[in-house]
């Protein structure tokens, strides 16, 4: 589908069953740090946090199927569907556990459900304003929502091991969609030029639609096993990353709001007997973004808990 505004991709192809994910490695050593995405975000969202992590060890950012330059993958998007494409495509690039997860938003909630998926796999983890299952956010209304109550019952299907995208027989020119989030001034043009072409690629839209579709499902199941050991994370270390303020300002019951929001962040660091939890005053959702230092600090406090087998201070 490459067209006139095609933007090269920044990382390798790798075979994920059928399909391939675009990777972007950079760094060496072990254990490497996988960087997962929050919905509707690309692999260089992580671009001001990986390159300082990749000078300690291998990274991995990444595009899930059907995002920017990965191939589009099985319907329906469940959980075990994602994390075995994102297994196997590390597997197939040659990026061997001990894993150490990163996940951000949605992407802390998909994390989650790697290591309970690939448990021997996963050393360490830091949750950046993830997702919990619990919790109540805004999801295109004025009214705070559960994702759970978004859940239908439905039975996720054997995952897909193997699968071809149909051949792109669009001649059609993409239109850019040129309107990015003001967040995105802290990157510099060229990253700024891949989030338009990424977010006007025909594929983009109906994945993340595919993937807030089910999700539901899974959020779902995870409160139903809530404190289960299968989804728990025993004693690895992990920091939970939680913003300042959730944003409720001026709301009659803001007060109540923000009370239920830190609590269901502080219930994430009961994953693990090994957990930290970090409040940063100095950003909003987008951590990342908005004050890298704090994630590559907790990155790197993890890493040296991993490696010396030592608790977090």
């Amino acid at each position: 589908m490459p067209g006139s505004n095609h933007i090269a991709p920044t990382g390798t192809l790798a075979d994920a069953g059928g399909h391939k994910l675009h990777l972007n490695i950079q760094g060496n050593g072990s254990p490497c740090v996988i960087f997962e995405n929050g919905s509707g975000d690309f692999s260089f969202i992580w671009s001001l946090v990986q390159p300082a992590i990749a000078e300690i060890t291998k990274t991995v950012s990444y595009d899930r199927a059907g995002y920017a330059w990965s191939e589009p993958g099985p319907t329906p998007r469940t959980s075990k569907q994602i994390c075995f494409e994102l297994h196997t495509a590390l597997i197939n690039a040659g990026i061997h556990p001990p894993y150490i997860l990163v996940g951000q938003s949605f992407g802390g909630f998909l994390v989650r459900n790697f290591a309970r998926y690939y448990p021997k796999e996963v050393a360490g983890m830091v949750l950046v304003e993830a997702i919990q299952e619990d919790q109540k956010i805004f999801m295109g209304s004025d009214k705070p929502m559960r994702i759970r109550d978004f859940a239908k019952g439905r039975v996720a299907p054997a995952t897909q091991t193997f699968f071809t995208a149909p051949p792109d027989t669009s001649t059609a020119t993409v239109t850019l969609n040129t309107e990015i989030d003001p967040l995105f001034n802290k990157f510099p043009d060229s990253i700024q030029k891949m989030q338009v072409w990424a977010q006007s690629q025909p594929h983009f839209i109906p994945t993340v639609q595919a993937e807030m579709d089910w999700s539901p499902e899974d959020v779902a199941d995870m409160y139903t096993h809530t404190g289960q050991p299968d989804y728990m994370l025993g004693n690895m270390p992990l920091i939970v990353l939680t913003r300042g303020k959730g944003g409720f300002d001026g709301r009659a019951d803001s007060l109540q709001l923000e009370k239920e929001r830190l609590e269901s962040q502080e219930a994430l660091t009961h994953l693990s007997a090994n957990s930290k939890h970090i409040i940063d005053m100095n950003s909003g959702h987008n951590i990342h973004v908005e004050d890298p230092a704090a994630v590559i600090a907790a990155i790197q406090e993890v890493f040296m808990a991993v490696t010396k087998h030592t608790a977090l201070n």
